[in-house]
């Protein structure tokens, strides 16, 4: 089951959520700095004074992830790239860019731009350190521990390892002087599975305290993390494979051509009750009495409306309107028809032509399309 991610708030029209599994973590840095490191930098302050410097401390180290987040989705909305939301979870923060960029240089500006943004925060927590007045003070150990943890967040995520930024910049360069994103996609991944592998033999080292540097519970977390970086890596090739599979294929070739239109006096309930498919899910076109399109009604849409309220909404109320729905080309490739919907959060692309809507391709016909070429093979 997965879990669901929650949205605080937005940026620049980017959601920024949280997952809840992000609690764990921040209740980490608060245990780690109240009970251990201030009391140990500041040992005539009271118990109180302490935990709450350390939830403040930990919730700015979490916003400076966000910034980081930040210049990456500012970067890649710049070149034209769609970017659905910036989540925080567990292992930190992650920027839902829902396209692949196209040249090399736009994937290596998208990636560079986050590790310096993390300096760039690093430098000015150091400078509000050496403030005269904040220096050596209480308020000075925090910027100091936001220094320490901004540049080991850019350093980190430079090592040359897919999903990290490092990787990134890594695929970038082989991409750029090969000019095969296939095969630096797979020199990345490699090397993010290599990274993987070498932090899970570390921290299980440290968990069998061969190691005594860290503690058992920094050897688990580095297990987790290792285990993160392969899963990471191994579907970034995966992703690879799938969009270059999908590339042979056109809308025209799998889109359904059977528009399902209502008019707009029906009910969400009674659309639903119509045209809902348990393989395809919900897609109806609400037209009006001359048989134009007005809009489109899935899954999402209906989804808005409390069920209570399904029998009382009218389609219209409910539908997103054509010139908000994101839609397609007929000659254009599944590998962009799947990009479009992961961008748009639909389950179903309308398929238009000469500006009319002349089918739709959903999701499921989409997947169904990869799992014939799984079965050929």
């Amino acid at each position: 089951m997965l879990i669901r991610n929650y949205r605080i708030f937005s940026l620049f029209g980017i959601p920024i959520e949280i997952n809840p599994t992000w609690l764990f973590t921040l209740a980490f840095f608060v245990y780690i700095l109240g009970g251990e490191l201030y009391p140990e930098a500041l040992e005539d302050e009271p118990a109180w004074f302490l935990w709450s410097l350390a939830l403040v401390s930990g919730l700015l180290f979490f916003a400076s992830i966000i910034v980081h987040e930040l210049a990456h989705s500012l970067v890649a909305q710049r070149y034209g790239i769609p970017v659905r939301a910036i989540t925080l979870f567990m292992l930190g923060g992650v920027s839902q860019i829902t396209k692949e960029a196209q040249r090399p240089l736009v994937e290596f500006t998208t990636a560079i731009v986050g590790p310096l943004t993390s300096f760039v925060l690093a430098a000015i927590f150091v400078g509000l350190a050496l403030t005269p007045g904040i220096n050596g003070g209480r308020i000075g150990i925090m910027f100091e521990f936001l220094f320490v943890m901004n540049v080991s967040l850019g350093v980190v995520n430079l090592a040359p390892g897919f999903p990290l930024d490092g990787g990134r910049v890594l695929r970038a360069a082989t991409w750029g002087i090969t000019g095969n994103y296939r095969r630096a996609t797979f020199v990345a991944s490699m090397c993010g599975r290599v990274l993987g592998f070498a932090l899970m033999a570390l921290g299980l080292l440290v968990f069998l305290r061969v190691f005594t540097w860290f503690d058992q519970f920094s050897g688990a977390w580095f297990v987790l993390v290792g285990l993160f970086l392969d899963n990471a890596a191994r579907q970034a090739w995966t992703q690879v494979e799938v969009l270059e599979t999908l590339r042979k294929y056109r809308t025209s070739n799998v889109m359904r051509t059977l528009l399902p239109t209502v008019p707009e006096t029906t009910t969400v309930l009674e659309a639903v009750g119509r045209y809902f498919d348990p393989h395809f899910g919900l897609c109806a076109f609400i037209v009006d009495d001359d048989e134009r399109v007005l809009g489109m009604l899935s899954d999402a849409e209906a989804a808005r409306v409390p069920k209570e309220r399904w029998a009382t909404t009218y389609a219209p109320q409910a539908m997103t309107p054509t010139g908000d729905v994101q839609t397609i080309g007929p000659e254009a490739d599944l590998a962009t028809a799947l990009e479009q919907l992961e961008s748009a959060r639909q389950l179903q692309l309308p398929v238009v032509d000469a500006g009319r809507i002349v089918g739709y391709v959903s999701r499921m016909r989409i997947m169904n399309v990869l799992a014939s070429e799984r079965a050929a093979t």
